[in-house]
């Protein structure tokens, strides 16, 4: 594992575990932790070994609990403002990732926490974990994307009721409203992110890639924009190497060898 301070970042089998090491703070964001997470994703974005990323926190009690108060609570409108711009850039980047992310959540992912595990394309909760949006009662407002993809996530009323009331979400409700799709025992957390992780980094990486692009289009774009899209990244694909594997590869009843061209 390569360490800094506040970030560890393992890679085995294609996939690359970027942990969150601030435990005895909760793993709670500030500056220096946000900054340490960009960095352990630009170092990831040329690696050709790293199909799929998971991102967790240290310990057993919370995946990220929020930001730092003590960091924030001397913020003026303008320094408010670039904090809260600072962190959407970070989150955005890992949102628009060149392949998947999945959030392990691990216990609290509250406030930034939860718009980190927003900002991840899949969630896997462990029985323990807990998510919300508690801004509210701090007299701000979710920062770093949180207004935006809760809703489109779960549906406008109950991202309303959540980031109104700041009220906290068991696993089991989590599941239920489509804020994660798996929870597990703790102890199971690792194993089932790292097996979504495979199942995904043994695809064609240029398809995924390219199905991560159509998705996120999809989300800005109208209907038919969006079909237009989706059609010239299927006739990209075409031209691949990846593509005549994969096929090739079913017909011969064998495992394809993808190259990611």
């Amino acid at each position: 594992m390569t360490e800094t301070l506040l970030v560890g970042t393992e890679v085995a089998d294609r996939i690359a575990t970027v942990t969150i090491q601030r435990p005895e703070k909760l793993n709670a964001l500030n500056r220096e932790v946000l900054d340490a997470l960009d960095a352990a994703f630009t170092a990831l974005e040329s690696r050709d070994d790293v199909g799929v990323v998971i991102v967790t926190g240290a310990g057993d009690r919370a995946f990220v609990a929020g930001a730092d108060i003590g960091a924030l609570v001397e913020m003026s409108p303008l320094s408010g403002k670039e904090i809260s711009a600072h962190g959407q850039a970070i989150f955005r980047r890992i949102e628009r990732f060149r392949c998947p992310v999945i959030a392990a959540v691990n216990g609290f992912a509250l406030g930034g926490g939860c718009e980190l595990a927003l900002a991840c394309h899949v969630r896997v909760a462990s029985t323990a974990a807990r998510f919300g949006l508690p801004e509210v009662g701090l007299g701000i407002i979710p920062g770093y994307g949180g207004t935006v993809r809760l809703s489109r996530l779960i549906g406008l009323g109950r991202a309303v009721e959540l980031t109104l009331t700041g009220a906290q979400v068991k696993a089991d409700e989590a599941l239920r409203i489509g804020l994660v799709t798996h929870v597990v025992e703790p102890a199971e957390l690792m194993d089932k992110a790292r097996e979504l992780a495979g199942a995904m980094a043994s695809k064609g990486p240029l398809a995924i890639r390219m199905a991560l692009e159509a998705i996120h289009h999809a989300q800005d774009a109208s209907t038919d924009e969006a079909m237009r899209y989706e059609a010239s990244l299927f006739g990209l694909l075409a031209a691949s190497d990846d593509m005549r594997e994969g096929m090739t590869a079913f017909l011969e009843k064998r495992k394809p060898d993808f190259r990611g061209a």
